[in-house]
């Protein structure tokens, strides 16, 4: 063959190869966009109620088993399994924000599939052998039982707008009966193994379970979407419905909370654990630094944490002295504390609409000033509510998300268990928490942000959710609240409250501390009611770790913007950091670090 064709013909043979080679490799190296998409549907369909309190309602029928083997099995091979899929990208393949959104993903993925791991199917290190909080799967505050009758009532972000919603939730409820039995199985499981709630917490629990029993129909929560049908439904559709309802709460509900409330006061309250921590179950102390790592983002272990959180009250302390002097007050800070808890002019309401007018109040305050500081401002609105009243007694004030589309806004709730001693010491910082600038705008930009993939829309990192929240309440008076020192001084308090977070979580979980000592502690320290605070601690003996978020995300990103300030001195533009903190959904500590120090040698060029 003519030398000239032999080496044409090699090229062309050369040239398929590569091209082969590069299909191939395109094929397996697909947008990562499709990645982002495949996960967010994975995240929806684990956690149902989450899609629908983003608007996505093809999940309104069903709440997910979340405590059945089936579910951590299927969890373990999904995230073994993106975790696969991101590894094969680098920041070479993806671009600069999408490389920051899959190393979030990343990390998402992996400190979940640490907490699902089980040594009896794999061979693992000693932190993976975790007492299962599958056994404790019911408690006294953001427990599954209490957030069912939140949606129940039709006020929440279940909808209840056609007949298909309607029975939508019948058929979720069957899912949350499910979940009630298997409930009752592993909690007589977590008997056996020793790993039980403490006996206070059970105690908490039973009046909740009770309220459903022996109560008229039509007084019932879960009854209350048929005394408030919407406008157009026809009769015919509202008998049937009415008829359905009455029939599963008399025939299911009610039988299953009697049943449930059966086994909790005659079998597993009489198991239940006198003791107050992790560090009395099984391999507690790995327990516990795990939920470090996942509530605060950070390898940070509770020796430190606890140091941290006694420097933090000293500080706060100082500064609440300064407050305390300029009021007039003679006596130390504690006489100070009793002092607030009982002044009656703090507590000057006679109805519970006279404390959502006030938030209203500060609201239209501050929104003479909030164009000073951002830039960024969510469409969607919100609502400042009271808290239902079933809840309330354990209840702390909170903000659920509007949805995406905007058609259902934000809320605000408020706990007003009893309005002639609600005490409005705070109610200035707790509106910039969970309000503006905090949970509102935080949460809402994240998920009106079109630049992000929709996995990054829901609420996700709590220490970056509550750091932000706690960062806000610290603008009060860059935004026009706080002239009065009383309000000043709540702020301090509601920081001193986080502060003691630090000190309280780790003490009852890493060092032994009873749940006396730890609200004793409280006291000492800072304003809240007992009441409250006996709330407060118990709610840490419930959700170890989650506490910590707040006052470690707040602090990263003071310390993010003290940087800021000093590096680029009247370069420095206030409304365009608070944008770099807002315009990437949650991020883990690490990555907004990251992403700060970059942005400040951008500003420095």
């Amino acid at each position: 063959m003519n030398r000239i064709l032999l080496l044409l013909l090699c090229a062309l043979i050369l040239n398929s190869c590569k091209e082969t080679e590069k299909k191939n490799l395109t094929e397996e190296l697909r947008p990562i966009a499709e990645v982002f998409g495949e996960f967010y549907e994975f995240k929806k369909s684990i956690n149902p109620i989450e899609a629908t309190k983003a608007g996505y309602s093809q999940y309104n029928d069903t709440i997910a088993n979340y405590i059945s083997d089936d579910y951590i099995f299927y969890l373990k091979d999904r995230y073994a399994y993106f975790l696969e899929e991101l590894d094969k990208y680098d920041s070479t393949k993806v671009s600069g924000s999408d490389w920051m959104s899959l190393r979030v993903m990343k990390w998402d993925c992996s400190v979940k599939l640490q907490g699902v791991m089980n040594p009896i199917v794999t061979v693992a290190s000693p932190i993976y052998d975790l007492p299962s909080f599958e056994l404790m799967p019911l408690f006294q505050i953001q427990s599954l039982h209490l957030y069912v009758a939140q949606l129940a009532g039709g006020t929440s972000v279940q909808p209840f707008n056609t007949v298909e919603d309607y029975t939508n939730w019948l058929s979720r409820l069957d899912d949350y009966l499910s979940f009630l039995d298997t409930s009752i199985v592993k909690m007589k499981l977590g008997m056996a193994k020793g790993v039980v709630l403490p006996k206070v917490l059970t105690l908490k629990m039973l009046p909740q379970v009770r309220s459903f029993i022996d109560i008229p129909l039509e007084e019932n929560l879960f009854y209350q979407p048929i005394l408030n049908f919407p406008d157009g439904m026809s009769d015919v559709d509202k008998d049937i419905l009415e008829s359905n309802y009455a029939a599963f709460i008399k025939d299911k509900l009610t039988p299953k909370y009697v049943e449930l409330n059966q086994f909790l006061t005659e079998e597993y309250l009489p198991k239940c654990r006198e003791t107050d921590g992790l560090l009395d179950l099984p391999n507690g102390k790995e327990t516990y630094q795990y939920l470090i790592k996942l509530h605060t983002t950070t390898n940070m272990n509770a020796d430190e944490i606890h140091e941290l959180g006694l420097s933090e009250v000293a500080r706060i302390s100082s500064e609440m002295e300064i407050i305390k002097n300029q009021i007039g007050f003679n006596g130390d800070l504690k006489s100070f504390f009793n002092s607030l808890r009982t002044k009656k002019d703090l507590m000057p309401f006679n109805n519970p609409e006279e404390v959502i007018a006030n938030f209203n109040a500060i609201n239209d305050r501050i929104a003479l000033r909030i164009d000073s500081l951002f830039e960024l401002t969510p469409k969607a609105g919100f609502n400042v509510r009271r808290t239902e009243a079933f809840r309330e007694a354990s209840a702390s004030a909170e903000y659920t998300p509007g949805s995406k589309d905007g058609t259902r806004a934000g809320i605000f709730y408020v706990p007003i268990p009893n309005v002639k001693t609600y005490n409005t010491v705070h109610d200035e910082a707790l509106f910039l928490h969970e309000a503006i600038p905090g949970h509102h705008f935080q949460l809402s930009l994240q998920q009106e942000n079109k630049d992000l993939p929709e996995f990054l829309h829901p609420e996700s990192m709590g220490v970056f959710v509550e750091g932000w929240a706690l960062y806000a309440e610290s603008l009060g008076k860059e935004l026009g609240v706080y002239t009065d020192p009383y309000q000043y001084f709540g702020m301090l308090s509601m920081e001193m409250h986080r502060a003691i977070r630090l000190v309280v979580d780790t003490g009852l979980h890493a060092k032994g501390w009873s749940r006396e000592k730890a609200i004793q502690y409280s006291l000492d320290n800072e304003a809240e009611s007992e009441e409250s605070i006996i709330a407060e601690v118990e709610r840490y003996m419930a959700t170890p770790g989650q506490a910590l978020s707040y006052k470690l995300g707040q602090l990263k990103i003071r310390e993010l913007r003290t940087k800021a300030e000093k590096a680029l001195g009247t370069n420095f533009n206030i409304r365009e950091f608070h944008s770099q903190i807002l315009n990437s959904g949650s991020l883990p500590l690490v990555l907004l670090e990251e992403k700060l120090n970059g942005w400040i040698v951008s500003q420095s060029k």
